[in-house]
């Protein structure tokens, strides 16, 4: 390439309108691509490996003096990692990005569905449970950032209305939100179990009448409000000291309300965090 125009084997010329000089004299802090959808692949506990497909975000800073970015290049990247995203080579993917863009700094996440087969309690029929997850980071030449979300429905009693009934509780679903920058390596399959044991129940995807009467009654006996739920959440990641940031935060879609009961929390490797 000579002055802006790319020369191909047939001797014929092509302008690079991206890399022509700006002068208006505005660094751009992002550029790139929103809202792909590709298919990848991610570790999986126990089958090794799983397909799933990915909603993608990658973008990278632009200097002053280029008019634009080549954006194919982000999806050139990606295709060379989706046989491979495992949380490791998620930074690996934004270095690639910084370098073949020639940018300060490299930002991106994938969203995507991970599957998890849960054999029902009693029954012991298996199914597939749907969680949904998220990496997000950024690097540049000195830092890097990286931290994993896990989306996990859950199921809870109301203790006040437990305590104040002569028949039964109200009960609803509702869904936590764990977000761990990332420390040495860890399962998806260990954060979702943590949360599920802080709920009044786990939820399935296949249940019979036998699974069905043993949750209502495991609920029943196990009330949590929302704030017991994102503390119990809080303490379990804290005492697995893997993690030198993380948050919490769930939301339980009240049955009898019209509106939804809220807490969060999270820890900064010192101590709790307001926000």
């Amino acid at each position: 390439m000579k002055d802006g125009v790319i020369e191909g084997s047939c001797r014929c010329t092509m302008m690079d309108v991206q890399n022509q000089p700006d002068e208006r004299d505005i660094p751009l802090a992002k550029v790139g691509v929103k809202g792909v959808r590709y298919p990848i692949t991610v570790l999986d506990r126990e089958r090794g490996v799983q397909h799933t497909t990915a909603t993608v975000d990658l973008f990278a800073d632009l200097p002053r003096h280029f008019k634009g970015t080549h954006m194919s290049r982000f999806i050139e990247v990606l295709e060379r990692h989706k046989a491979d995203l495992s949380m490791p080579r998620f930074l690996q993917l934004l270095r690639e990005i910084r370098q073949d863009l020639d940018a300060e700094a490299a930002f991106g996440s994938i969203t995507f569905p991970y599957f998890i087969e849960k054999k029902a309690p009693v029954s012991g029929l298996p199914s597939s449970m749907s969680y949904d997850c998220r990496y997000e980071g950024w690097v540049n030449s000195k830092e890097k950032h990286f931290t994993v979300a896990v989306w996990v429905p859950i199921s809870t009693v109301c203790p006040c209305s437990r305590a104040i009934s002569e028949r039964g509780a109200h009960n609803q679903r509702g869904i936590v939100k764990v977000e761990v920058e990332l420390g040495p390596f860890f399962w998806i399959e260990d954060l979702v179990t943590l949360v599920e044991g802080a709920a009044s129940s786990p939820v399935y995807t296949l249940l019979k009448r036998e699974d069905e009467k043993y949750l209502t009654e495991h609920a029943y006996d196990n009330p949590k409000f929302v704030e017991d739920v994102v503390r119990d959440v809080y303490i379990g990641i804290r005492n697995l000291q893997k993690f030198p940031r993380f948050s919490v935060e769930a939301e339980n879609f009240e049955s009898i309300h019209n509106h939804s009961a809220y807490a969060y929390v999270s820890y900064g490797g010192k101590g709790v965090d307001h926000e």
